[in-house]
Order: C-alpha cells, then sequence, then structure tokens
C-alpha cells in the first residue's frame, strides 16, 4: 500500500507539474502577443492573442482541476473527484467558444465593412514563430504527461495546445500576404485581406477542436462507456476458469479513473468459497486493464449444461436452506421417480419440516418436469462437528478386536489396520482403513466399503456411524493418526 500510495503522490506532482508549464507558458504568449498584435494592427494576431488569454484561463482551470481530481474517495464523493478533470475540460471548450465568436465577428467586419492597416514586420513574423516554439514544447509535456497517468483535463490542454500549432501557423501564411501585397503594387492590394482570412482559419479550427473536446467531455460525464472497452473486459473476464458466461457489464469514466461493474455466471453447484475465489480471479484479470479506478464482480448461479439430476436437487435444497443426501433416481419411459434423505434444522417441528420438504418437492417438479414422484425421508441436519468423550481403555480394547475380528473375515478388502474409534452423544463414531484391488472400479469398490460399514453395525452394539476408507494395494499410506 505505501508503495502505490508514493506513485500516486509523484503522479500528482507530475500532473501538477506538466499544468503549471502550461500556465507559465499562457501568461508569456498572452502577453507577447497582445503587445505585438497592438503594436501591428495584425487581427491575426489580436486573435492569437485572445486565444491565448483564454488559454491562459483554461490552463488556471486545468491546474486547479488537477488538484482537486487527485483528492481520495470521501464519504461525500465515494467514487472520488476524478469528473472535475472532466468538468474542466467542458468549461475549456466553452471559452474557445466564445473566442471563436469574436473572432469570426472582427474578421467578417475587416473583409467588408471596414478596413483596418496591417503592418507585416518583423514583430509579427517572431511573436508568431516563439508562439509555435512554446506551444511544441508545451504540447509535449503535456501530451506526455496525459498519456502516462491517463488525465483527460491535461489531454484536453495538450490537443489545444497543438492546434494553436497550426493556427499560429494560419496567421504567419496571412502575414506573409499583407507583406506581399505591400510589394507587388496597387493590384496585389485585396492580399491585406488575407489576415481576416487567415483569422477566420484560425476560428474554424478552434471550433472544430472544441466540439471534440466538449464532446468527450460531456460523454463521460454523462457515463457513456469508453468505446470497446466493455468488450474488450467481457472478453477478458470470459477467459478465466470457472465462468460460463459474461452477464450485464457496466462501465463508468472519472478522470483518469475508470469503474466497472460485472456479473459473471458460474456453476451454481460449486461452493461459496470456490464462487468467492472465481470473482477475485475476474478481479484481478479485469483491473490489469482498468489501472485507476475501481472493479466489482456480482456472480450469479446459473445450471451448468450436463448438470445431474442429484446435483440439480442439491442445489435446489441449499437455495431453501436444506440438505440433501442418498439421492437416487428410477427411469420408467422418460419418467422419474426419485428417493432422497433431506435435512432439515433440528429445532423445527415435524409440521413445519414437512412443510419445507413439500417445498423442495415442489420446486424440483418446476425446475424437472419430467420427475413424476418425491419420495422423502426426514431427518435432523447433522451436526457440524460433534462432542468427543473419552473412551475407557478395557471397553475400547474390546471394540477394537471385535471390529477386527468382522474386518478380517470379509473378502475383498485387505489390510484392514488403522482404526479410529470415537465416543460421541449417540454411541460410537468408527473410522477403519483397509485396502483392496487396485483395478477394482469405483462402484465395486465402494460397494465393498458400504457392505463391511453395513456389517460392523448390524454385529457390534452401540457403533452408530462407520466409515470404511478404501486405498488400492501396495499404496504407501502415513500411519500417523
Amino acid at each position: 500500500m505505501n508503495d502505490i500510495a508514493t506513485l500516486d503522490k509523484h503522479a500528482e506532482k507530475e500532473k501538477r507539474a506538466a499544468a503549471m508549464s502550461s500556465v507559465v507558458g499562457a501568461v508569456f504568449l498572452t502577453a507577447l502577443k497582445l503587445v505585438v498584435g497592438l503594436m501591428t494592427g495584425s487581427l491575426g494576431i489580436l486573435a492569437e492573442a485572445a486565444h491565448s488569454g483564454l488559454d491562459l484561463v483554461a490552463a488556471l482551470v486545468t491546474f486547479f482541476a488537477v488538484r482537486i481530481s487527485d483528492r481520495p474517495p470521501d464519504e461525500r464523493y465515494r467514487y472520488g473527484y476524478g469528473k472535475v478533470e472532466n468538468l474542466s475540460a467542458l468549461i475549456e471548450t466553452l471559452l474557445l467558444l466564445i473566442t471563436c465568436v469574436w473572432i469570426v465577428y472582427e474578421a467578417i467586419q475587416r473583409l467588408f465593412f471596414k478596413s483596418i492597416e496591417v503592418e507585416a514586420s518583423i514583430w509579427a513574423f517572431g511573436v508568431m514563430a516563439v508562439s509555435i516554439v512554446v506551444d511544441v514544447s508545451r504540447s509535449r509535456i503535456l501530451y506526455r504527461a496525459a498519456r502516462k497517468h491517463k488525465s483527460q483535463a491535461l489531454e484536453a490542454d495538450a490537443l489545444h495546445f497543438s492546434t494553436d500549432i497550426w493556427s499560429s501557423s494560419v496567421v504567419i501564411v496571412g502575414l506573409g500576404l499583407v507583406w506581399l501585397s505591400e510589394r507587388l503594387g496597387p493590384e496585389w492590394s485585396w492580399l491585406v485581406k488575407a489576415d481576416a482570412v487567415a483569422a477566420l482559419v484560425v476560428a474554424l479550427i478552434v471550433v472544430y477542436v472544441s466540439l471534440q473536446l466538449g464532446k468527450r467531455a460531456v460523454s463521460v460525464l454523462l457515463d457513456v462507456a469508453p468505446s470497446g472497452l466493455a468488450d474488450q473486459l467481457a472478453a477478458e473476464a470470459a477467459q478465466v476458469p470457472g465462468v460460463q458466461s459474461i452477464g450485464p457489464l457496466r462501465v463508468r469514466q472519472a478522470g483518469a479513473s475508470v469503474f466497472v461493474d460485472l456479473t459473471v455466471n458460474v456453476d451454481r453447484s460449486v461452493s461459496l468459497e470456490e464462487a468467492h475465489q472465481i470473482a477475485e480471479a475476474v478481479d484481478e484479470r479485469v483491473s490489469r486493464f482498468v489501472h485507476r479506478g475501481d472493479v466489482v464482480v456480482h456472480v450469479d448461479p446459473v445450471r451448468r449444461s450436463g448438470e445431474n439430476l442429484s446435483q440439480t436437487v442439491s442445489v435446489i435444497a441449499a437455495r431453501l436452506g436444506l440438505r440433501t443426501h442418498f439421492v437416487h433416481a428410477h427411469e420408467v419411459r422418460g419418467r422419474y421417480f426419485v428417493d432422497l434423505h433431506v435435512e432439515v434444522p433440528p429445532d423445527l417441528t415435524l409440521g413445519q419440516a414437512h412443510d419445507q420438504v413439500s417445498r423442495l418437492e415442489r420446486s424440483v417438479r418446476d425446475e424437472l418436469p419430467q420427475v413424476r414422484d418425491i419420495h422423502s425421508h426426514i431427518e435432523p441436519l447433522a451436526t457440524p462437528v460433534a462432542p468427543v468423550y473419552d473412551v475407557d481403555p478395557q471397553e475400547e480394547e474390546g471394540l477394537r478386536s471385535e471390529i477386527m475380528a468382522v474386518a478380517t473375515e470379509f473378502l475383498g478388502l485387505d489390510g484392514c489396520s488403522r482404526l479410529h474409534i470415537r465416543s460421541g452423544p449417540s454411541g460410537y463414531d468408527v473410522v477403519l482403513h483397509c485396502l483392496a484391488d487396485p483395478d477394482l472400479s469405483v462402484a465395486e469398490a465402494h460397494g465393498l466399503a458400504d457392505e463391511l460399514e453395513k456389517r460392523i453395525q448390524t454385529r457390534i452394539p452401540g457403533i452408530q456411524r462407520v466409515l470404511v476408507h478404501v486405498a488400492p494395494e501396495g499404496e504407501i499410506r502415513s500411519q500417523s493418526t
């Protein structure tokens, strides 16, 4: 976290330095163009002076916007202050459009209604050349900082000053034509109007750029998703193992920050922990494309293609707060008959438990119309951790002898040696490890284990539960208990 905070502070410092360089450049150019424009009477240069004056205002707005937008989220602004940058870009657009109105008006006056002498002096050319050099320098600084820190305010400023380079070039061309008219004779006097034409061209360039900036600023303020980003993020999230499909996905931008809300559909039979791990993996992958901001992943359970009947019943039961086991289905001419055990909270009355199980049966039929009949065995929910009582050594030794005697005479399972006996509130819990032919099928091995468990419970009184663990012969197993 300290490294992230250090990087954020470094980014803030770089962004502020870039914005301040823009302010300094704007002050210098505004003063220089104003003085030379008044000296020469060039509308093109005065238009550029007014343009630079508003550049100064825009640069100040950007500077303060960058300072405010870097504030962390608080109780009032939960998404942070990033949209201040977008608001500053919109303000800059409005200022530029106001400038254009004055430039166009004055240019039309000079073209058709009044005549003003323009002096195409070395000062006029010099100030515009200096303007181009300064604008090239600060636009590069701003672009570099904007791309590095994904700042729309700095990017707007950089784009703004990039257009100043072209507009200054147009003014130089206009002044050049005025200079030529003075030397080519009276028949070329109409070239004097080139200065006003240059001012109109400057205005058109500024209008175009302003509308582009304004469109982008308004789009972000109205939470328009960045073009193509939603599809890219959906494609990345879909590649995470465990994601079945992508649900609704929303993307909004605030300054340099991007906020993503997306839903991923996962197999409903997975555990809560597995679903959480999938969500974390999606968050991590998507966050690689959202360098600053926040990603929220919502998980929706969906039915997986190929889900078997037992899994479906288990999921429906979990949705109702119940658990099922020993689910058996019998198919008769395309119709299913289901038998199952349902575990309910032990403090329920029989009537309450029966109502819950009836809801489960209706839900199963609604989702699986092919199920014709369901028979449920109701039992109390198993205690997660059963208390263990001390066992009398002599009694334990007798139980061991009886259990091992039953296991020894049982055919199909060999090497039954590891035996654990624990005393609980309702009797003994027994765990027995045995070996079997590794080529047996799982169904055959399970049948042998199940038969031995039943035989031990039947022959030896006082045993509540038996678990037989079957391992393949030849496996080296730890002897620790």
